[in-house]
C-alpha cells in the first residue's frame, strides 16, 4: 500500500492543472489519484479530455493518462476519493469562492492557485519561505467553516515572486517605497504562442487586475495574524506597471527601492544569498536549496539562461546598482507557472503536511 497522500486536482485540464500533474509525477509524498474538470470533460480519460492541448515541455505522465476525469461540481463524490486537493479551476471569482469552500466543508483541505480567496481575512496566502506563520489562521477559519480538518490556503500572484522575496531579504534595511515594472510571460494567461499568435513580436501594456495584485498582495504577505485574521502591513508602499511580453515562461521585474537604513551592495547581495526559510530548513521535496541567487554579470538574469534555476523554484536577481532618484535598483526573474503557480502551491502543501495541517483522511 502506498503511504503517499491521495491528491485531487480541480481544473486538471487547464495549463496550471497540467503543470500540477507534471510536477507531481513521482512526488515522494503526494500521488495524483483524481482529476476533476468541467462537465464537458467528465467521463473521458484525462488523455482524451486534454487531447492536443497538452502544454508542458515534458510528456504527459503515464500514471494520469487513463484516469477518468470527474465532474468538479460533484463535490462530495470527488472529495471522497482524496486526502486533499489542489485547485486551479477556471470559473468566475464568486464560483471559485463557493466551490473551494464546498470542498473544505467536506473536510478536504484545499490548496489553491486561484485569486478568489486571497483577501478572505482568515485564509492564509503564503510564500513558505516568507510567512509560514500565517497558516495559524487556519484554526480560526475552521471554526467559521465548521470543520475539523477542512480549510483553504492559497499562494499569491505569480508576478510578485521576482521582487517580494528580495524585499523580505532586505527587511533589516527597512525598504519603504518601491516602483516595479513586471514583464510577464504569456503562460501567465494560460496560453502558448500556438493559442495566442498575435503575441509574437508584440507587447501589451495591460493585464487585467494585475497591477492592483502586484501592489497589494506583498503587503498581505508581510502582514501579521491578529484576532484570527491577517492584517496587511502598511509598508513598503509599492506602485507597479504590468506588461505582457512575447515570452512563454518567466516573469521579469525591474525594481527601484528606497530604504530608511543605508546599505552597501555587499550587504544587500549577502542578504539575498543567505535568505532561507522553513522549506530549506526542513529540506521539503520541492524546496530550492538556494532560494535566491545573485548573478554578477551585467546581462543577467535572462529567461533563456535562468528561468529554470532550482527547477523553476528559485529566484534570480541581477543588475543591483545605486540609483540617482531611488536608493537601489535591480532586475528579478521567477518562473511564473512553477514557483509562481503550481510549484508554489505544492511547496505550500508540503509545508502544511510538515506542520500537521494536511494528513490522510
Amino acid at each position: 500500500m502506498s503511504e503517499k497522500l491521495r491528491v485531487g486536482i480541480l481544473g486538471a485540464t487547464g495549463m496550471v492543472g497540467q503543470r500540477f500533474i507534471s510536477l507531481l509525477e513521482n512526488h515522494p509524498w503526494f500521488e495524483v489519484v483524481t482529476v476533476a474538470a468541467s462537465p464537458r470533460s467528465a467521463g473521458k480519460t484525462y488523455e482524451e479530455a486534454v487531447g492536443g492541448r497538452w502544454k508542458m515541455d515534458t510528456p504527459m505522465p503515464e500514471a494520469v493518462k487513463k484516469l477518468v476525469v470527474m465532474n468538479v461540481n460533484e463535490v462530495e463524490k470527488v472529495a471522497a476519493t482524496v486526502d486533499f486537493v489542489f485547485s486551479a479551476v477556471d470559473m468566475s471569482k464568486e464560483e471559485i469562492k463557493a466551490i473551494e469552500e464546498a470542498y473544505a466543508k467536506t473536510e478536504t483541505p484545499v490548496v489553491s492557485n486561484n485569486s478568489a480567496h486571497r483577501w478572505t481575512p482568515d485564509v492564509p496566502m503564503v510564500i513558505p519561505e516568507i510567512n509560514p506563520e500565517h497558516f495559524e489562521v487556519i484554526e480560526h477559519q475552521k471554526k467559521r467553516l465548521g470543520t475539523t480538518r477542512g480549510f483553504i490556503a492559497v499562494k499569491p500572484n505569480c508576478s510578485i515572486q521576482s521582487y517580494a522575496p528580495v524585499l523580505t531579504a532586505w527587511k533589516e534595511f527597512e525598504p519603504y517605497e518601491v516602483v516595479a515594472t513586471t514583464y510577464q510571460a504569456i503562460s501567465g494567461a494560460g496560453k502558448t504562442f500556438k493559442d495566442w499568435p498575435e503575441m509574437e513580436h508584440n507587447i501589451i501594456p495591460y493585464i487585467s487586475g494585475e497591477e492592483e495584485k502586484s501592489e497589494k498582495e506583498p503587503l498581505r504577505i508581510w502582514g501579521k495574524v491578529q484576532d484570527g485574521v491577517i492584517v496587511p502591513a502598511a509598508e513598503p508602499v509599492i506602485t507597479c506597471q504590468c506588461i505582457r511580453v512575447p515570452i512563454l515562461n518567466g516573469h521579469t521585474a525591474a525594481v527601484f527601492v528606497k530604504f530608511r537604513k543605508k546599505a552597501t551592495k555587499e550587504e544587500l547581495v549577502k542578504a539575498l544569498r543567505e535568505f532561507k526559510g522553513i522549506p530549506q530548513e526542513l529540506s521539503l521535496p520541492s524546496a530550492p536549496k538556494q532560494f535566491i541567487q545573485y548573478l554578477e554579470e551585467d546581462n543577467r538574469p535572462q529567461v533563456t539562461e535562468d528561468v529554470d534555476f532550482e527547477h523553476g523554484m528559485g529566484i534570480s536577481i541581477g543588475r543591483l546598482r545605486e540609483d540617482t532618484v531611488y536608493d537601489w535598483k535591480f532586475v528579478g526573474l521567477s518562473h511564473n507557472t512553477v514557483r509562481g503557480a503550481a510549484g508554489g502551491a505544492i511547496l505550500c502543501a508540503e509545508t502544511l503536511k510538515a506542520k500537521g495541517y494536511i494528513q490522510a483522511k
